[in-house]
């Protein structure tokens, strides 16, 4: 593939924002500080919260695997299908 021949250089855009001085007030401006703070201290329990319950589910999770896992182990049948076939090893 050939190269492309270079054209002049690309014209100079303006930026497209509006000028910093007709800015409109964000709501964190418009929010006292001390509401702010209320809200920053809730959304902080509220993840805490939210990753205690991911933790206290993981844990019951892990403890109905192991439930289960004793009670294949302590099943005849269940062992019996889980064993290998090949008995000549054993020999």
């Amino acid at each position: 593939m050939g190269k492309r021949a270079k054209r002049g250089s690309e014209p100079v855009r303006p930026a497209a924002g509006p000028p910093a001085e007709s800015k409109a007030p964000t709501l964190k401006d418009m929010v006292g500080a001390d509401v702010l703070a209320k809200l920053k201290v809730q959304a902080e329990a509220l993840r805490a919260h939210e990753a205690a319950e991911r933790e206290r589910q993981k844990a019951e999770a892990e403890e109905r695997r192991k439930e289960e896992q004793k009670r294949l182990d302590n099943d005849f049948g269940y062992l019996l299908e889980q064993s290998g076939m090949d008995w000549k090893k054993f020999k």
